[in-house]
């Protein structure tokens, strides 16, 4: 297979027997011939596959038959060669890993804002633009004016978040606030988590970094850099145009092909393909 249809989905919803649920999709996958990872847990479903045009519709219509998922966020993009190097169908206790147990994505996240208005709202100077990727992801590129709260995994972003809550709180300030990420999944998590804490004007991009590169016109983007991604495109710019990064094989961490890159070697531990 020369190219294949890449689909980048998440849906948060409740799945009584996830264990069940993987088991058929392996089954599935195998005969659909699919490569990537499927995260399932009872909040839900998460995953990028990649596969033939054919083989990936089958499986996407599959899995909107699933409970809670007819409307699963599905993003689409193509590779040249395969992106993945097997298909894993996995059980967690969560689809994407905060460790707060109390939250409610499905009814308690933020804002959804399309491209326009997102750009509209982190133009006002008195928003909280908050990147909620991990320092590596940020490294590659990000939005204009947006925090990067240097976290090694989405873990950490909740006692950031709390510190940095804090300080606004002691400032008497309670902004606008803006966040993102590459696909949407993990706003859909933090920005709970920040109305939790307090905050009610929070908004998320819809669809995250992936959609906005997609529709909006470089001319009109806030845009700064490529997006690191997750497979071995490693990143993609406006149009979803493979960038020019490459992936260090010691280290695990992005640079640019043929700047100079700084590895820090195997005791960082591969730290970058942790969500």
């Amino acid at each position: 297979m020369s190219s294949y249809t890449v689909a980048a989905l998440y849906c948060f919803t409740r799945f009584a027997d996830p264990a069940s649920i993987a088991a058929e999709l392996r089954v599935r996958c195998a005969d659909l011939e699919t490569c990537g990872t499927l995260i399932l847990a009872g909040e839900g479903i998460n995953g990028t596959v990649a596969g033939s045009a054919e083989a990936i519709a089958t499986l996407i219509a599959h899995l909107r038959t699933l409970p809670g998922c007819a409307a699963m966020d599905v993003k689409y993009s193509h590779a040249h060669g395969a992106p993945f190097a097997r298909m894993k169908v996995k059980v967690k206790a969560e689809i994407v890993t905060l460790g707060v147990g109390d939250l409610d994505p499905a009814n308690q996240a933020g804002t959804h804002l399309d491209p326009a208005d997102w750009n509209a709202l982190i133009a006002d100077p008195d928003t909280v633009v908050i990147d909620t990727r991990n320092a590596y992801e940020v490294a590659v590129g990000t939005f204009e004016r947006a925090i990067d709260p240097e976290t090694r995994s989405f873990r950490e972003f909740p006692d950031w978040f709390d510190t940095f809550a804090a300080d606004l709180k002691a400032q008497g300030r309670t902004p606008k606030i803006a966040m993102f990420c590459t696909g949407g999944i993990r706003c859909e998590k933090s920005t709970a988590l920040v109305k939790a804490r307090g905050f009610d004007d929070v908004y998320h991009l819809k669809g995250g970094i992936l959609r906005y590169l997609e529709e909006m016109p470089e001319a009109e983007s806030r845009w700064q850099g490529d997006c690191y991604v997750f497979d071995e495109r490693v990143a993609v710019g406006h149009g979803l145009k493979v960038g020019d990064y490459a992936t260090c094989k010691d280290c695990g961490l992005p640079y640019r092909q043929g700047a100079d890159h700084d590895c820090p070697g195997d005791a960082s531990g591969a730290w970058p393909h942790r969500a």
